[in-house]
């Protein structure tokens, strides 16, 4: 495997590490209970778990992936699908952004154009490194 795909999936797979952690403090920075009425708790509970369980799923599998990097990078093993996973769910959610509901412009416009400018960039470079693996794991089959 080249250098320069060794740096891009590690780089590309912290940078997915750190959106899943990041994603944790993401109702208090941008203090989503200001927007609910207090009184639905179960809304705001259910909510919470749904975003915990989106950020220890992207946190989890990143770290997951880092530390069988040489693995998935050997392309020897089915730790590989592991990582076409990771894709797939940054792939949905541009999906989901793009096409399916995309996120309102308010309250904060830049947040919004932000998210799904990175999420974009995320998901097409771990795509071309899925693409380069498709491509390397049949040549490894020759």
């Amino acid at each position: 495997m080249k250098k320069w795909i060794k740096v891009l999936y590690y780089f590309i797979v912290a940078i997915s590490m750190v959106v899943g952690l990041w994603h944790f403090f993401v109702p208090k920075m941008f203090q989503w209970y200001d927007y609910l009425p207090m009184q639905y708790e179960n809304l705001i509970v259910g909510i919470d778990w749904t975003n915990y369980c989106f950020s220890m799923l992207l946190f989890g599998l990143s770290i997951l992936l880092i530390i069988l990097g040489k693995k998935v990078l050997s392309l020897k093993s089915d730790s590989v699908y592991f990582y076409y996973f990771l894709t797939f769910v940054w792939g949905f959610r541009v999906m989901l952004a793009l096409f399916i509901e995309p996120w309102p412009l308010q309250p904060i416009p830049a947040a919004a154009i932000g998210q799904l400018c990175a999420s974009v960039i995320i998901f097409v470079i771990m795509l071309i490194i899925s693409i380069i693996f498709i491509k390397n794991s049949k040549n490894l089959k020759r």
